[in-house]
């Protein structure tokens, strides 16, 4: 599937950091890689970076070779930082100076690489080993025996994202580290029935499906074209002979608890959310302005979501409920609620799992009903909110 190996692929990466987008042509010349986006990533090798800071204002950049037109760099929205300020300044203290830090700097964000197991691309691993990269799941205690392979770098390094092919699986999904913790949590065991509430763009669910087999698996995705994007994710990555235990289906979240009853050992709840590094970058300030008025009305649909994720738990089952945002009301306020109102659920302690990461993520302090994964210099991943929870009867 790969003529020249990944070895021609390191040269194209010695490409990318010496800015020559000649011997980068040359190396893929050489290889011919099937499916790995060489196109996407030469043309990633030909835009001119920009330096963001909080006052730095992109502009519309040139490629002199080319005389093309580059995209100008995401800028800042204003309101949704002043929002923040105010808000995680309050929350978080002086842990939000370092947040703020990281966030407002998207050309430092990284990307970890999730391996898919079912490509069986041995040499891709090898590959990723040379260039620094190496698996933190290794050693991540108590959850040993899984089938996770997901490499991080020291070094700031981004892979290409891969095009979807038909009757082609991927080698890789990149996504940040923290998405995983929540998967982790889960815990999913072979044979079990699983439910991914709000499924897209499937990154956990690909997941979950690296980490076990499930007898059963229903991922569901509300929004029609997240839906879409669900389900060309799963065709990228999972063989066909997997996808008959695989039910992927748009209906409203709220109502799978009262439809599916007691039907799931494990249900993920991947909550809509304001997802922070997202909003900070919104290029239409009308919708973000928006978005910052009616943020107060997310915490009750994320309670309505999480509420039918325990409905359609089985008893002894467990839920994990998860966002990417910092927020408090989004958070450890909307399982308090929801605790308060079950007497048959309860918190699980999750600082073992927090122990076993702490030399990859940075783990916020008074959280009270999971754990709160922010980022900062050197470890840039989060936010990651996750919450476990147990039904026991």
């Amino acid at each position: 599937r790969v003529r020249g190996g990944w070895g021609s692929i390191a040269a194209m990466f010695r490409a990318a950091v010496t800015g020559s987008v000649a011997g980068a042509a040359a190396a893929v010349s050489s290889c011919c890689i099937c499916g790995l986006g060489c196109g996407v990533f030469l043309s990633r090798l030909k835009c001119v970076s920009v330096t963001e800071s909080p006052g730095h204002r992109p502009r519309e950049r040139i490629n002199k070779k080319s005389h093309t037109r580059l995209k100008p760099q995401k800028q800042i929205c204003k309101p949704v930082l002043e929002h923040f300020d105010e808000k995680y300044g309050q929350e978080l203290g002086e842990l939000w100076d370092k947040v703020r830090e990281v966030l407002l700097l998207p050309s430092n964000w990284q990307y970890a690489v999730l391996v898919n197991k079912f490509s069986q691309c041995v040499t891709f691993e090898e590959y990723l080993q040379s260039q620094g990269y190496y698996n933190f799941l290794l050693d991540v205690s108590p959850f040993t025996q899984h089938s996770l392979r997901c490499y991080i770098s020291n070094v700031q390094c981004r892979f290409p994202r891969l095009q979807h092919q038909t009757e082609r699986l991927k080698e890789y999904y990149l996504l940040n580290a923290a998405s995983l913790v929540p998967v982790l949590a889960l815990d999913v065991q072979d044979g079990e029935r699983v439910l991914d509430l709000c499924a897209a763009p499937g990154g956990k669910s690909l997941a979950i499906l690296q980490y076990a087999t499930p007898g059963f698996f229903l991922c569901n995705e509300y929004n029609a074209l997240r839906h879409q994007w669900l389900k060309q994710t799963l065709g990228s990555f999972v063989p066909d002979d997997l996808r008959s235990m695989i039910s992927v289906t748009d209906l409203d979240g709220r109502q799978i608890g009262p439809q599916y009853s007691q039907m799931y050992n494990k249900v993920l709840v991947d909550a809509p959310c304001s997802n922070d590094r997202s909003w900070l970058f919104s290029s239409d300030v009308l919708q973000a302005c928006v978005r910052i008025t009616e943020r107060p009305n997310l915490p009750v649909l994320q309670g309505q979501l999480l509420r039918s994720a325990l409905e359609a738990l089985r008893p002894g089952g467990t839920v994990v409920y998860s966002t990417c945002t910092l927020s408090r009301a989004e958070n450890d306020d909307v399982v308090a609620s929801v605790l308060n109102s079950y007497d048959n659920v309860q918190a699980v302690d999750l600082t073992g799992l927090a122990s076993s990461l702490a030399h990859n993520f940075t783990f916020a302090e008074g959280v009270q009903y999971g754990l709160l994964i922010v980022p900062e210099k050197g470890r840039f991943w989060g936010p990651m909110y996750v919450s476990k929870l147990h039904k026991l009867h």
